[in-house]
């Protein structure tokens, strides 16, 4: 059963009735009730296109963390081969949260990393919600280490609401290792890619989000912090979210016009979790065409496209 989201109020009427003039054709009754059918579903297109278009930007951030979006797992399943999983920070422990390794991407050998928000109770549990600890970023460290030291492309997939806050975590260097990753990052020979696919938040998502080319799913968002934290500490106030979302420019349309991501992967009509293959075959094809765009350039200048292109964020407005 789908799931609706509160401004969805409108579609989700119309396509139940749909689905009640289908179970009652299905019972046998003797009138004709196709066109009804067709009308209705007419009708239910039309306003899901027309809510879609006009997205509030906390309407975004409420579709970013919609239930059944695609999460990570997905876009590894269907668009990495061979994938090749590495555990751990060779220092305490292996995250869940951050999943990451080797694989071929359309052929083309990668390195693949990414955050798992889980998308049951059980692995919402697992994955700690997309929230990593020290660990998770110190073994993506790692694997961007080994990607340059073998000359292979990285890939990843942000999708967090922000590094876990923990005391644990604290302990255990949580700043230091975000800023470690983030470094690591900057400094690769190697072309890198990041996907944000639903929440990108903080510097949890900076971590891994520090790339040649940053792209983002038509209604992701990405922001310093969650419109809900923004709105606790501007007016000490939590349920002005919705102003706090509009006032931080949190949407890809948004962060487009200021620089901060190179494209906007488009989604299907309602969403990803409308049409969740259709969504991936686009992301899919928008990290192919980013890393040929960057096909055939010197580490050195990898490295100096990258620092320009963040150094050049702000400026020119």
């Amino acid at each position: 059963m789908r799931s609706y989201l509160d401004f969805e109020k409108s579609v989700a009427e119309l396509e139940a009735k749909v689905e009640e003039l289908r179970s009652l054709g299905s019972d046998g009754e003797s009138i004709s009730i196709a066109d009804d059918i067709t009308r209705l579903e007419d009708k239910a297109e039309q306003a899901l296109k027309e809510l879609y278009s006009t997205l509030t930007p906390w309407q975004k951030t409420q579709v970013a963390r919609h239930p059944e979006r695609p999460h990570y797992v997905n876009y590894l399943e269907t668009l990495i081969d061979e994938f090749t999983p590495l555990a751990g920070d060779r220092l305490f422990a292996d995250d869940n949260a951050i999943i990451g390794g080797m694989g071929r991407f359309r052929g083309q050998p990668v390195c693949v990393i990414g955050q798992e928000k889980g998308s049951t109770t059980a692995s919402r549990l697992q994955h700690n919600f997309g929230m990593a600890r020290p660990e998770g970023y110190r073994k993506a460290v790692r694997l961007m280490e080994l990607a340059d030291r073998f000359d292979v492309p990285v890939i990843s997939f942000v999708d967090t609401a922000g590094a876990y806050p923990g005391i644990d975590a604290e302990q255990r260097g949580q700043a230091e290792a975000i800023a470690r990753s983030t470094q690591a990052q900057l400094a690769l020979g190697v072309a890198n890619v990041a996907l944000i696919i639903g929440e990108g938040g903080s510097g949890g998502a900076i971590a891994i989000a520090t790339a040649n080319k940053v792209l983002m799913m038509e209604h992701a968002i990405y922001s310093v912090i969650s419109p809900e934290g923004a709105a606790s500490i501007l007016w000490r106030d939590p349920t002005k979210a919705q102003e706090a979302a509009t006032n931080m420019k949190i949407t890809a349309q948004d962060l487009l016009r200021l620089k901060v991501i190179d494209a906007i992967v488009p989604e299907p009509v309602g969403g990803a979790h409308r049409d969740p293959q259709a969504a991936l075959t686009a992301a899919g094809d928008a990290i192919a065409k980013a890393l040929k765009d960057l096909q055939g350039m010197s580490s050195k200048e990898i490295r100096a496209q990258r620092a320009k292109k963040f150094l050049e964020i702000g400026r020119n407005l």
